[in-house]
């Protein structure tokens, strides 16, 4: 049996550090991340495990540290991953302190994080199935915290795509805008074999029967389950105009989708965007990046004006005129026309648009038709209590999810990436045996034209946007404030400040609206106080 050699190595002084305090440590092309608390220092990976940010430049609160990018979060202490959008912990390091120097034992190789441990399927031991219907970021982050907490049944998740898991903001974000031909998977397919997690790729649900647990496919075939999480994620919605059918009509949910829109996009120099939120707005950056004439219809006059608020959207707006990105606001599509597919796009104000294809960017709709037994609210989304259950063993996640916000107790439904991983663990844990409640707070990002904002918390009808700094300037925090609390924070060049806020939303000790509004606050200040 080979065992990895370990070497001890004097890294810093313990009066480096200040109880609170982060150093990052380079040794040769790998670094480690020393933190000191309660006089004692921890060594772990000083890398973020999901795009390799540098977390000494992110928010230390107890022994929690929150990456300042996409707010992953982790225990110092252990390197164990607490929140994603990772999905792997942090190398932890043994060290001891002798005559005031720090001396890490380190391996032969030093990795930048580590795979969580995780069971393995034994029959013998527990001969359940938990189906998981769904492999997009609550699918996938469920499969995987069934196993890391230990549970031995069987793991089955069902995907109607023909792909293993991939990174779908990528795919507007990146993918589109580059020639990359890769599939952005979140794991290699030996992984999940690794795991034990059965995958069943182009599997279309078209029945969920609770009473009998079963799951029927399209095929005929069924499944039989003990436990069902539903993660099945969103449909795009299409317009309802005449001529909605012909060809070049596209929509971005699906790494089929991007591949579609890239074969499209290399042969054509102009595209019509239809819709003025996130996917739209970002496809139409990544599009104009590729070289093509891009505009963009919406019938609100700024764009994110109902989430994000009017002076954000119109320093969007600004950034993608400046990039030639052209709008046609306040209208709407009547109908498309061409001869063999779409030529022209006709507007409620008269104008014609010649294009050689369209992408509709107009939300989506929860997939969840193939649902009986299980009343659907007006939208299609099913409602889940506070440990994302909907009945007695059945669970529902991500976008389909209506939850319950623990601040306020409203039901809400968000439609955003790491939410849904969020929602996939929790109910990981319950499905699994452990009680555990969703605490959390929802966080999503945005890049466009290289311009990045990033929001944490939710608010849906806010009374008034307090600013710090300036749109102006792309530097600016604004907080969302509804019936006396800031439910909801935005940042632009101000990643720091936002992962603050977050930390401090979670704890219920951000700022009254009257301390905003009489002066500027620190919040990464406000957090060490």
């Amino acid at each position: 049996m080979a065992f990895s050699r370990k070497k001890e190595k004097i890294i810093a002084r313990m009066n480096d550090l200040q109880d609170g305090e982060m150093k990052e440590v380079n040794i040769g092309e790998k670094s480690i991340l020393l933190v000191r608390i309660n006089g004692k220092v921890h060594a772990v990976g000083a890398k973020c495990s999901h795009y390799g940010a540098s977390l000494v430049k992110g928010i230390l609160h107890g022994h929690r540290v929150r990456c300042p990018l996409h707010q992953a979060c982790f225990d110092v202490l252990s390197g164990n991953i607490e929140e994603p959008p990772a999905l792997d912990a942090l190398p932890h390091f043994d060290l001891r302190v002798e005559e005031g120097n720090i001396i890490v034992s380190l391996p032969g190789g030093i990795n930048d994080w580590r795979t969580a441990p995780m069971a393995r399927h034994n029959p013998e031991k527990d001969g359940r199935s938990f189906v998981i219907i769904g492999a997009g970021a609550a699918g996938h982050v469920a499969a995987e915290t069934l196993r890391q907490v230990g549970f031995q049944g069987r793991v089955v998740m069902v995907t109607r795509e023909r792909h293993f898991p991939y990174d779908r903001p990528q795919l507007n974000k990146l993918y589109l805008k580059t020639n990359q031909s890769n599939t952005p998977t979140l794991r290699p397919k030996r992984f999940y074999g690794d795991h034990d997690i059965e995958i069943l790729t182009e599997s279309e649900v078209v029945h969920v029967n609770p009473s009998g647990k079963t799951v029927l496919f399209r095929d005929r075939s069924s499944l039989n389950y003990d436990r069902l999480l539903l993660a099945s994620g969103g449909i795009p919605r299409r317009l309802e105009v005449p001529g909605a059918e012909l060809p070049g009509i596209l929509v971005l949910r699906s790494l089929d989708d991007a591949n579609q829109i890239k074969a499209m996009a290399d042969k054509a120099s102009r595209a019509v965007v239809i819709g003025a939120s996130f996917i739209g707005m970002e496809a139409a950056a990544s599009l104009t990046q590729c070289g093509l004439s891009v505009t963009i219809v919406a019938p609100e006059s700024v764009p994110f004006d109902r989430i994000l608020g009017e002076e954000i959207g119109r320093m969007y707006k600004k950034i993608h005129e400046k990039n030639n990105v052209s709008f046609k606001l306040g209208t709407e599509v009547t109908r498309f026309e061409g001869a063999d597919k779409v030529q022209s796009v006709i507007l409620k104000n008269g104008d014609r648009l010649q294009t050689d294809f369209v992408l509709l960017g107009i939300g989506v709709q929860p997939a969840t038709k193939f649902l009986n037994g299980v009343k659907l609210n007006t939208d299609g989304s099913v409602s889940v209590d506070r440990h994302l259950r909907v009945t007695e063993d059945l669970y529902a996640a991500g976008d389909i999810a209506n939850f319950i916000d623990w601040r306020t107790d409203e039901r809400i439904r968000m439609e955003h990436w790491r939410l849904a991983q969020q929602h996939g663990r929790i109910a990981a844990k319950n499905m699994a045996g452990q009680e555990a409640q969703f605490y959390s707070m929802p966080f999503f990002w945005t890049t466009q034209f290289g311009v990045s904002l990033r929001y944490v918390g939710y608010v849906k009808d806010w009374n008034e946007i307090i600013f710090q700094g300036s749109t102006s300037t792309r530097k600016f925090v604004a907080f969302y404030v509804k019936q006396g609390e800031v439910l909801a924070v935005a940042g632009c060049g101000q990643d720091v400040m936002v992962a603050a806020a977050a930390e401090l939303m979670r704890i219920n000790r951000m700022p009254t609206p009257k301390e905003l509004r009489r002066d500027s606050i620190d919040l990464v200040r406000r957090l060490k106080e």
